[in-house]
């Protein structure tokens, strides 16, 4: 009987032992996203022919390098491809889903089809490469419009005083597409289809990672040599 009392204490003491060691998330779900490689989550979320690995992977190490209040949501821009091309890609890491992939529109004076330039100065008309973090919404002149921050010094760091939003546009359609072979271009601003623009907006706004990518990319560059 004593041995039996003691076998069934020492099972009881490793129970609640094991049980103290797990955490559980506040939302209830686990942060999926770190458990798996980067290459495996980027075949789930069956981008290999929609974006390259090496963008998905700089990307992905963003959520890790910056702070971001919203880690849950990871948006790409990919201006290496034509404008006619859905190259924005908004990721849900926690569900390991593609939840939005559509077009979006760059600045006047990066480039007529592709992007070929960027700038950080105001009054360029030009798209800004590099890691943002989405702010608060507001009604403009563009309607619905969410504001970022910059995260880079002297890449993007002055897209708050360049009013360089997220908005939606009549010009990023198949529409425009169909007539002039390609999508129109904004004053700088990542703009969306005005369908889809409000439901992006609310769903990574707050401080979630954005990530706009293009060949002028140092980092990128680095690891291409």
């Amino acid at each position: 009987m004593v041995k039996l009392l003691t076998t069934s204490l020492t099972i009881a003491f490793l129970f609640l032992a094991i049980s103290a060691s797990v955490v559980f998330p506040e939302d209830g779900m686990a942060d999926k996203n770190r458990d798996i490689p980067l290459s495996i989550l980027y075949d789930k979320l069956g981008l290999d022919k929609m974006l390259e690995f090496s963008i998905f992977k700089r990307a992905a190490e963003g959520v890790e390098e910056y702070e971001f209040s919203n880690n849950r949501f990871l948006t790409i821009i990919d201006y290496t491809k034509a404008s006619d091309k859905k190259r924005l890609f908004v990721i849900d890491l926690d569900q390991q889903k593609v939840l939005f992939n559509t077009l979006v529109a760059h600045g006047k004076n990066s480039g007529v089809h592709y992007v070929t330039d960027f700038s950080n100065e105001s009054c360029s008309l030009m798209s800004s490469q590099g890691f943002y973090r989405t702010a608060e919404t507001y009604t403009g002149k563009h309607g619905y419009s969410l504001r970022l921050d910059g995260l880079e010094e002297g890449i993007n760091d002055q897209a708050r005083e360049r009013l360089i939003v997220i908005h939606g546009a009549h010009y990023v359609s198949d529409a425009f597409i169909k007539k002039h072979g390609r999508i129109g271009r904004s004053w700088g601003c990542p703009a969306l289809p005005p369908h889809l623009s409000k439901e992006v907006i609310d769903l990574i706004k707050g401080g979630s990672c954005l990530y706009i990518h293009g060949d002028d990319d140092p980092v990128m560059k680095e690891i291409s040599q």
